[in-house]
């Protein structure tokens, strides 16, 4: 593994480690290698370079932060929590560097299903129309429900995760497990909503999906004076941030096990929104946690703003796809 810029790093460190280990000849490994026995001891009892030493401390910062949270680091968030945690200031290209010669990824996420069409009873203008970006608490919920598997053997479950996020700090105000995909799933989902916020009143955006368009739910949300607004029929980006939370917890948990028993799949689940909430920071806030972000804004005179940063890329493909 070569850190720094040392010629034939490599080759010299399996020198060193065969002759330490299985008493291998220095000088028969350097032939086989192609270097010389004089170079290979000048290497030995070099003064490491202060640089190289402080890439072999990051390289054990990386690895260690890579186990300690399963794989589901990139460069971008890894950057973020060893320079936090370590109060150190290394950038993001010199952690990428050290992570791509450790061969470190994080996960990738796998393709989302396709929108399924439903007939609803009512539906509501979208009245979001995209913009996801929020300058206080409570100014704007967006929900909706995904589901998740667990085999008794060749026996496949489903449980439902149902979700309100506040898109000012991007946590779940309220969040809800059941058996079933049915109205008292996000009736449920959305009164602990309430309970945690009594006085929010927020733009409340979902899809058309059929309990966000009963008569039932729709009277909730007007008895808490909310304006409620819907994606269009197959846009599934106009609800992108609940898309793209979704697309976190199962790259970063769920694609990661295999679950066989309800209660694990739960417990994963309960510990994972916990992390989401309190322990994973995000760029975006200044390597903040949502729940600290809340915290300090609801505390605050004046929330502090974190805009949405452009991104070309996706620009690029709204502008040819998702018109």
């Amino acid at each position: 593994m070569r850190l720094g810029k040392v010629r034939f790093e490599s080759k010299y460190r399996t020198i060193q480690y065969y002759h330490a280990e299985e008493g291998w000849g220095i000088r028969w490994m350097c032939q086989q290698l192609g270097v010389t026995k004089a170079a290979y001891y000048k290497w030995l009892h070099r003064d490491i370079p202060a640089a190289e030493q402080e890439n072999i401390l990051l390289s054990q910062l990386i690895q260690e932060y890579d186990d300690r949270f399963n794989h589901i680091l990139g460069y971008r968030r890894m950057t973020l929590y060893i320079n936090r945690f370590n109060s150190k200031h290394y950038s993001k290209n010199r952690v990428h560097r050290i992570m791509k010669v450790l061969d470190i990824h994080s996960v990738i996420r796998r393709k989302r299903k396709k929108y399924q069409l439903s007939t609803p009873e009512t539906t509501a203008e979208n009245i979001l129309n995209r913009d996801f970006y929020a300058k206080a608490p409570n100014e704007k919920w967006a929900t909706d429900v995904t589901e998740f598997k667990w085999y008794d053997g060749p026996v496949v479950h489903k449980i439902y995760l149902s979700a309100i996020l506040d898109l000012y700090d991007l946590s779940p105000v309220a969040w809800v497990l059941s058996k079933r995909n049915d109205n008292k799933l996000v009736l449920d989902t959305f009164e602990d909503a309430i309970r945690n916020n009594p006085d929010a009143k927020p733009i409340f955006h979902s899809d058309r999906g059929f309990q966000y368009t009963s008569k039932v739910f729709q009277s909730k949300l007007q008895k808490q004076e909310m304006v409620q607004s819907m994606s269009r029929v197959g846009r599934c980006i106009d609800n992108g941030p609940t898309e793209n939370f979704w697309g976190i917890v199962k790259s970063e948990m769920y694609y990661l096990n295999t679950f066989t028993d309800e209660a694990s799949l739960c417990n994963a689940i309960a510990d994972y929104m916990n992390f989401y909430t309190t322990e994973r920071i995000q760029s975006r806030f200044g390597g903040k946690t949502p729940a600290e972000v809340r915290a300090e804004a609801l505390n605050a005179g004046t929330p502090t703003q974190y805009p949405i940063p452009v991104n070309k890329r996706i620009q690029k493909y709204k502008a040819r796809y998702a018109a």
